[in-house]
């Protein structure tokens, strides 16, 4: 860990990453690329100093109140959360200065702030994206090692549904020849019908690859699965391409399309982030409901 002072927090789409590099060692982050410019190690996590001060500022400058998004780049709750609670005070601040909220996690310490997100939930929008990639506990702690499994994200999202707080599932990555399977993707689906998301998002079933993620996840193929000649597999299909379609992507897909249809889930991404960027505002009657 180490410290560094920024010159601003909030991108021009009010999102923020109050950390930089990450320690969940999933094996396929797209974070790692060289394209993001992390100059440190990776699991060297630099942490956003004045990242509440900017915060705070942002907020109070800002004429309409909007959405705050966290956790594009790196999740914000990684076991360093614990200790520091910059996810938690930035929280305090969206709250106590009325803005709605959205954050994407693969962690369920995203319940130790169920309290705030209630809160925000309670004036205006507060939406929990969780994302979830592979249904077998064993593949999961595999393929996301630092992580708290699929089935525990799945018990947090249904305890945001249990307290109100809208939830959206991203189906990503599907690694080819790993979790691109039916039983796989069925599984994730139940879950997300047993805890009544709101959407799940899905740009395909695969992944992306680039400079700085590719090599890496070679590596882990190669160390992870020694006896299937994965690494070969990816380089023989695929070479250096950016997108990297499963060759099951067409029934996956239609699987996925079908049975969120049939369930009344969002799975359209358009639609997803429109919901997920508009503010709202409840009024009086709808706060008092909660009551």
């Amino acid at each position: 860990m180490h410290y560094v002072n920024v010159k601003g927090i909030l991108s021009a789409r009010n999102g923020m990453n109050l950390y930089r590099g990450c320690s969940h060692g999933c094996i396929y982050c797209d974070s790692r690329s060289k394209c993001y410019h992390i100059e440190h190690e990776f699991e060297d996590i630099e942490v956003k100093e004045n990242a509440l001060l900017l915060l705070e500022d942002a907020l109070k400058r800002k004429r309409k109140k909007c959405m705050i998004g966290m956790g594009a780049m790196t999740d914000p709750y990684i076991p360093l959360e614990a200790e520091l609670c910059y996810a938690r005070k930035s929280l305090e601040l969206i709250d106590k200065y009325g803005f709605g909220f959205t954050a994407i996690t693969k962690s369920d310490r995203i319940l130790r702030d169920i309290d705030l997100l209630k809160s925000i939930n309670e004036k205006t929008k507060c939406v929990v994206q969780m994302t979830l990639t592979t249904y077998d506990e064993a593949l999961c702690k595999k393929l996301e090692p630092n992580m708290c499994t699929t089935r525990a994200r799945f018990e947090a999202l249904k305890q945001m549904q249990s307290a109100g707080i809208p939830t959206v599932v991203w189906l990503s990555p599907i690694l080819p020849f790993i979790n691109d399977t039916e039983e796989n993707i069925r599984g994730i689906l139940d879950y997300c019908i047993d805890a009544k998301v709101r959407g799940v998002m899905c740009f395909g079933m695969g992944l992306t690859l680039r400079e700085g993620n590719r090599e890496y996840f070679y590596d882990q193929l190669d160390r992870l699965f020694p006896n299937e000649h994965l690494k070969e597999n990816y380089i023989q299909r695929y070479g250096n391409n950016y997108i990297i379609d499963s060759p099951n992507s067409k029934k996956l897909m239609s699987i996925f399309h079908k049975t969120c249809a049939e369930h009344g889930i969002m799975h359209n991404a358009d639609e997803i982030f429109e919901y997920l960027n508009e503010f709202e505002e409840k009024s009086d009657v709808e706060q008092l409901s909660f009551w």
